[in-house]
């Protein structure tokens, strides 16, 4: 079951007074604001490309509103999208809190008629690209993503449900098609063919782009993973798990904005994310100083992408060993202690196609956001174009490499160890 294809004649794209009236209908908001609604301070915080967000602070406390329009906002009403997105959203949200705990925010209200939602504000949170461009250092991000990607993703996996219950979720998700087709188009064929919508810094890779439009072996490379993307309903994915989309602290992370939610490749996750982050190391000498080179927090970012991979290994094979309670490799198939090994050598087979699908997926994440739509601050904030150009060009350079000949990565270790040798002009 899905929101109304216009949320309804109830909605409406809310303002000040009537995201107060809103908060003050709600049981369960009132008491977190504290005071009457005249002393509520609302702010409109949304720097995304699609929504509206508001904090509002009262007398106790304060809150998070997001509401989805009924337009890209980054595009304007000439790019109609639809306002069912909150919808999925928030079905994302109680399909994995069971799961997840203290990764994601708490939910306290879920307005379907206004495709809205009232969270808790984070605090003293920041988005983690934010901070990657601050040189700013959060200790527990790798390990807090990657156990939050092996949790949301098993426990919704088919190696953990019978599948009438996965059939179930794939059915309700099967209606998040606007937003899948925003992936389709602007990850898997846009970057690579001529588009009003794409754009890259100009004239400094105007060669570079146009041999990637060239490139066969890359565009087959990128309609492969495109193909992958949305052939493999392996679990429910967040479908957009960037930098942006994370809220970190100094003790904490949490996943924020999961509207993309759909069943497709546990890969694209970790390929999202791991993909922001080396976009984020290949644009640090774009934010160096003389006072800092970013040599140094270059190391980091390159430790964190290790230790996100490694939990996610880790946890999710304890879970599997753990939780098998799905049709897919069901335990009592492997009951007998001389299948022991073969069923740890599945496993292992298992997660290490997840890491190869992580780098393919990461490779088409890096190449979108350089010459496609949308693009990163990491980049977008260098003020210097020739040296943005530089950070650039060495990312689409490894990018390339991770799509193309992805058998000569069979480790982390070989990718990260790969990162200063291949095309990485700003070294």
């Amino acid at each position: 079951m899905t929101a109304a294809a216009n949320g309804g004649s109830a909605y409406r794209p809310l303002d000040h007074d009537s995201l107060r009236q809103l908060l003050a209908s709600l049981d369960e908001v009132r008491p977190l604001l504290g005071g009457r609604p005249p002393e509520w301070r609302v702010r409109e915080v949304g720097d995304g490309n699609l929504n509206l967000v508001f904090f509002v602070t009262g007398p106790a406390g304060s809150v998070c509103v997001k509401q989805a329009l009924p337009y890209v906002r980054v595009a304007g009403p000439s790019w109609p999208m639809s306002i069912d997105r909150a919808f999925y959203e928030n079905a994302y949200y109680q399909a994995v809190a069971p799961h997840v705990g203290g990764l994601i925010p708490r939910i306290y209200h879920y307005q379907r008629e206004l495709c809205c939602t009232v969270m808790e504000r984070l605090s003293p949170h920041v988005i983690l690209r934010l901070g990657l461009i601050g040189g700013r250092y959060f200790p527990t991000v790798g390990r807090d993503i990657g156990e939050y990607v092996a949790r949301a993703s098993f426990f919704t996996s088919d190696l953990a449900l019978p599948f009438e219950r996965k059939f179930d979720g794939l059915a309700l998700f099967a209606g998040n098609k606007p937003l899948v087709r925003i992936t389709v188009d602007l990850v898997f064929a846009d970057p690579y063919r001529a588009s009003d919508r794409n754009r890259h810094t100009t004239p400094r890779l105007d060669s570079q782009v146009a041999a990637l439009r060239r490139d066969g072996p890359l565009k087959a490379a990128a309609a492969r993973w495109g193909e992958k993307f949305l052939c493999e309903a392996q679990a429910l994915v967040h479908g957009d798990l960037h930098s942006g989309s994370v809220m970190v602290s100094e003790a904490e992370s949490r996943v924020i904005d999961p509207e993309f939610a759909f069943y497709g490749p546990i890969g694209f996750d970790l390929g999202a994310f791991f993909g922001n982050l080396l976009l984020s190391w290949y644009s640090q000498p774009g934010h160096a100083t003389a006072e800092d080179d970013r040599t140094a927090y270059r190391r980091w970012i390159l430790g964190q992408a290790g230790v996100f991979w490694s939990t996610f290994r880790e946890r999710f094979l304890a879970l599997w060993a753990a939780n098998a309670t799905g049709d897919a490799f069901p335990a009592s198939l492997f009951a007998a202690g001389s299948d022991a090994a073969a069923l740890a050598s599945a496993r292992e087979a298992y997660v290490n196609r997840l890491f190869s699908d992580m780098l393919g997926f990461a490779a088409c994440k890096m190449i979108r956001r350089i010459v496609g739509f949308a693009h990163v601050a990491d980049f977008e904030t260098i003020s210097d174009p020739d040296r943005r150009a530089d950070c650039e060009a060495g990312a689409l350079a490894m990018a390339r490499e991770l799509l193309v000949r992805p058998e000569q990565f069979r480790s982390m270790e070989e990718v990260l160890s790969a990162l200063p040798q291949v095309g990485d002009a700003s070294e």
